[in-house]
Formats: structure tokens, sequence, C-alpha cells
């Protein structure tokens, strides 16, 4: 199984080159999230990522409370690929839409009822196949039990699962973060496996 690292501006500054002496071989690095906010090491950590010869993805946190909100995560993430010359093939793990509420944030302010955000998902990844990016979404165990419809998605849509332990009960995972406590020269990262 392929090992790698999932990666925003709060991990802080990463040495690359001790990550992949490490033996990971992917990371996928946050590009943005909520309405607009580009993540403030994206860029580092993408060339640092591609420089140490690993492979790379991109993930989005959402913030959005309904369908135009999520669209809109979308295009500006899309933007931001197009600003940067990066093209679909420049992502072969992929184009992920955070969906959780890690922060309560969505809790605090009017929690969408399970359909609305699954139609919210849907539309996020519509919008980036739409341009030709591959993209799926991520989300821990229990919201893919059960505030996710994954049933209602077609086969080719990819998710990737949060769920700490020693292995994946979601059967369709295509990823699986399994720790947020995996250390590489004294940084803490969560790890994550493709399955």
């Amino acid at each position: 199984m392929e090992r790698g690292i999932d990666v925003s501006e709060n991990n802080g500054t990463i040495d690359w080159d001790s990550v992949a002496a490490a033996g990971i071989s992917f990371a996928i690095i946050r590009l943005g999230y909520g309405r607009g906010h580009l993540d403030s090491r994206f860029y580092e950590n993408y060339n640092g990522a591609l420089a140490a010869g690993l492979k790379v993805g991109v993930y989005y946190y959402s913030y959005a409370l309904d369908e135009v909100a999520a669209e809109g995560e979308a295009k500006f993430m899309l933007g931001i690929l197009a600003d940067a010359g990066i093209e679909p093939e420049d992502l072969p793990m992929g184009c992920w839409f955070d969906m959780e509420d890690a922060d309560g944030y969505k809790a605090r302010h009017g929690m969408p009822g399970n359909e609305e955000i699954t139609d919210m998902c849907f539309d996020f990844v519509l919008e980036c196949n739409r341009q030709g990016y591959s993209c799926g979404v991520y989300a821990s165990l229990d919201w893919l039990l059960n505030k996710i419809d994954v049933d209602s998605f077609a086969d080719y849509v990819p998710f990737w699962c949060a769920e700490w332990g020693d292995s994946c009960s979601f059967d369709r995972a295509t990823l699986w973060q399994e720790t947020n406590q995996l250390v590489i020269g004294g940084q803490e990262f969560d790890g994550d496996y493709v399955l």
C-alpha cells in the first residue's frame, strides 16, 4: 500500500526531503478553505512536495452551508489551479472536497440537512469534473455513514475516509486517513494510505 500525508498551513514549514526519505510517496495539500481563502502555504507545500518527488493532490476545506456556496468554493479552487498552471495531469492524487465540521462552524451557523450536505458534495465534484479534474469527497467515517448519502454517487466518485485504527471499515474508500499522529522528523502529520 502506498503511504502519504495530507498537509496545510497548520503543519508549518515541512522538510519535504525528510518526508520522502521516510517512504512517503504522496501528499494531498490543502489549497484553501471557506469563501475564497487560499492556504498561506499552498504554493510552498505544492512545490516542496513536487521537488521531493512526491505525487500530489489538493483538497479544499468547506465552510459551505448551501449548494451555491459549495459551487463558489469549487470555482475558487479551480481558479487558483488555472492561475498556477496546474493541470489535471499534474494532480495524480486528484482533488478532494473536505466535507466535515471539525471546528463546529456548520453547527454554529445552521447545520445543513443530510440531503443538502450530499448535494453540496455532488455540486463541488461535478464542477471539478466539468473542468477535467478528478474529484472525490473526504469525510469522517461517521459523516460517510450518517450525513452523506454515498449511495447517490456514481462509482467514479472516490471517497477518502478518516477512521483512526488498524483498518478502514468503509468499503467504498479509495484513500484512508488512518491517523493524525504520524511522526516524521519530529513533526506530526495526518497519515494516509491508498487502498
